[in-house]
């Protein structure tokens, strides 16, 4: 993880990018293209955009990801442990004997 953010982090410095990427405007972007993401599936099924050609999705994927991970880099997060807590705290939320199979949210369950 360290390697693919030092590349992240070496891309925006050598544009002078950093004094854009302030928290609120990569929250932002986080959004953003999470919402370009799901244009590629909107009044389409599943298995119609698995089916066709991946790249706009791999690439508004690889968006969200970038921006997340700048976004806790700028914010001292170390990304493993954030989602190794959220993790934790998800289990305990969704036991595996109320919640296997079940979609319910962890208030229904």
């Amino acid at each position: 993880m360290d390697d693919i953010l030092a590349k992240i982090n070496a891309f925006r410095e050598e544009r002078d990018w950093r004094q854009f990427h302030n928290p609120k405007d990569l929250s932002i972007s986080i959004s953003l293209e999470a919402a370009e993401l799901l244009e590629n599936f909107q009044w389409k099924t599943s298995e119609e955009v698995l089916n066709g050609d991946m790249e706009n999705v791999k690439e508004e994927i690889a968006d969200v990801l970038i921006y997340s991970l700048m976004l806790s880099s700028d914010l001292n997060m170390d990304v493993k442990e954030i989602i190794e807590e959220k993790l934790h705290k998800n289990s305990l939320k969704y036991p595996v004997a109320r919640s296997k199979g079940n979609n319910k949210k962890y208030t229904e369950l």
